[in-house]
């Protein structure tokens, strides 16, 4: 029997959902908000929900995540008062099981219930099944959770896999992840270098030669392919790869076969594919840099890493965790870090990721010496101009507030601060949102959101193109936020 909660403001719907429910065995629950939803939510173990985009106290596809992310996991079928492409863009790319636009019919929704249902028992009877090895990955953000579940998935398969995310964001970390928790976690993982790999070298170091192949052949050698057989190949920043080699690999992707240097033979190689970049390979392919064909055979599963700058609350984790392995390294006693250093750590913007944090991390242990305690003094002098010249930026992009929505903000947090010609227009906005008392944080949120899409309109009337430039919005999250606000486009 699974337990299902509706959240829908309408109670014909969710009476009529209930009814559903109870006919085909199961639990059925109803909120009439998103306070009370989410209530519900955090209180008890759902298999379904039925979330409402438009409530009386929200937007229901801001609240996904969370409801998605609580004890149950349930899987989320959002409802919808009317079509919109744009909303369900959104709710698929957050995760939703599925978009219903009311009003549905009885069997729509008893087979979108029925299927969900089907779906999640599976999935929880395979986490039961399999214990997933994260010891090396470390965070709890949402952002990279959000990646945990495709990692089991892809550890459960032999799909080709793609990883992809910036440098340092942990993509060999990932790829060895998945191997480890695989059926070839016995056999070797081998990793190609792709940026290394030249037109004249690439058959002899993938496949292999025999002796006296060519100059310099003076005994076989075994190529990365067939030494990858039962195991894992991985190639690293596949992005890198040359036209010509893309070419010579997609034929072995293929087949799984390949010819060593001077052989007149081919061999079999059962090896499994990830591959990692930190390029956009559709625009590659868009640029005639990538081969499309070799594109659709690496992504059979693609997982995106996250920036650290948008993990939020990862840093003092992977801190704590990398301080950790370091006393161990270098035999010494444990350090901890103290509350002025986590301050510098979370206002900088880590270009590099969680491989610059650990190496910041690293020469801050070592220049604590002999100290249980490291403080923000033990980092570099250099370091620290850079995290408090990015600290002064973000103040002073705000005006010393915090009030303004990342989301509303003219400019962005990660970006330079705003020109002297937008102070009077923040000025005023302000003057005008604070007029009488002063609502809640929240509330205040909202206004401020709220007056800039319409600022938005009254500047660039009619020009979707230029609003999303100057806001820095998609074009999706954009009318998402027309709707929310119920703005006339």
């Amino acid at each position: 029997m699974g337990k299902i909660l509706i959240i829908d403001d309408d109670v014909q719907v969710c009476e009529t959902i209930e009814s559903l429910i109870a006919r085909a065995g199961h639990e059925g629950v109803s909120a009439y908000n998103l306070k009370d939803g989410l209530s519900k939510v955090s209180g008890g173990d759902f298999d379904v929900v039925f979330l409402d985009i438009s409530l009386p106290d929200g937007n229901g596809l801001d609240y996904l995540q969370r409801v998605k992310d609580s004890s149950g996991a349930p899987e989320v079928i959002i409802l919808t008062g009317k079509g919109d492409a744009d909303g369900a863009e959104l709710a698929i790319q957050g995760g939703a099981w599925d978009f219903l636009v009311k009003p549905s019919s009885i069997k729509q929704i008893s087979l979108s219930m029925r299927r969900a249902l089907e779906f999640h028992n599976e999935k929880q009877n395979k986490a039961q099944c399999v214990a997933l090895n994260l010891d090396n990955i470390v965070g709890r953000s949402v952002e990279i959770k959000s990646s945990y579940d495709l990692v089991a998935h892809a550890s459960g398969s032999d799909a080709n896999v793609l990883v992809n995310g910036e440098t340092g964001t942990g993509k060999e970390l990932f790829a060895r992840t998945i191997h480890d928790n695989s059926k070839r976690a016995d056999n070797n993982f081998v990793v190609v270098d792709c940026a290394s790999l030249t037109e004249t070298l690439v058959e002899s170091t993938l496949f292999g030669h025999k002796r006296g192949a060519f100059t310099g052949a003076q005994a076989d050698r075994k190529g990365l392919i067939p030494l990858a057989d039962k195991g894992t190949l991985f190639l690293d920043e596949v992005g890198e790869m040359p036209l010509a080699v893309q070419k010579s690999f997609l034929r072995v992707l293929q087949e799984r076969t390949y010819r060593p240097v001077g052989e007149n033979r081919e061999f079999k190689s059962d090896f499994r594919l990830i591959a990692a970049t930190n390029r956009d390979l559709e625009a590659m392919v868009k640029r005639g840099e990538f081969r499309q064909d070799l594109l659709y055979r690496i992504q059979t599963i693609h997982i995106h890493l996250p920036a650290l700058r948008d993990r939020e609350g990862d840093i003092r984790e992977l801190t704590n965790f990398h301080l950790s392995r370091l006393s161990d390294r270098y035999k010494v006693p444990p350090k901890v870090a103290s509350s002025d250093f986590y301050d510098v750590l979370n206002n900088y913007d880590w270009p590099g990721n969680v491989r610059q944090l650990f190496n910041v991390v690293e020469q801050a242990f070592v220049a604590a010496g002999a100290g249980n305690t490291i403080y923000g003094m033990h980092l570099s002098d250099a370091l620290r101009i850079k995290m408090a010249q990015s600290n002064l930026r973000k103040k002073g992009r705000t005006g010393g507030s915090d009030v303004l929505d990342k989301q509303v903000s003219t400019v962005s947090e990660k970006t330079d601060s705003p020109s002297a010609e937008l102070q009077p227009a923040l000025s005023s906005a302000f003057s005008t949102l604070y007029s009488g008392d002063l609502p809640s944080l929240k509330i205040f949120k909202g206004m401020a959101e709220k007056r800039y899409l319409e600022e938005l309109q009254t500047r660039y009337p009619g020009d979707v193109a230029e609003i999303l430039k100057v806001s820095g919005l998609s074009r999706s999250h954009f009318y998402a936020l027309l709707k929310k606000h119920e703005i006339k486009d």
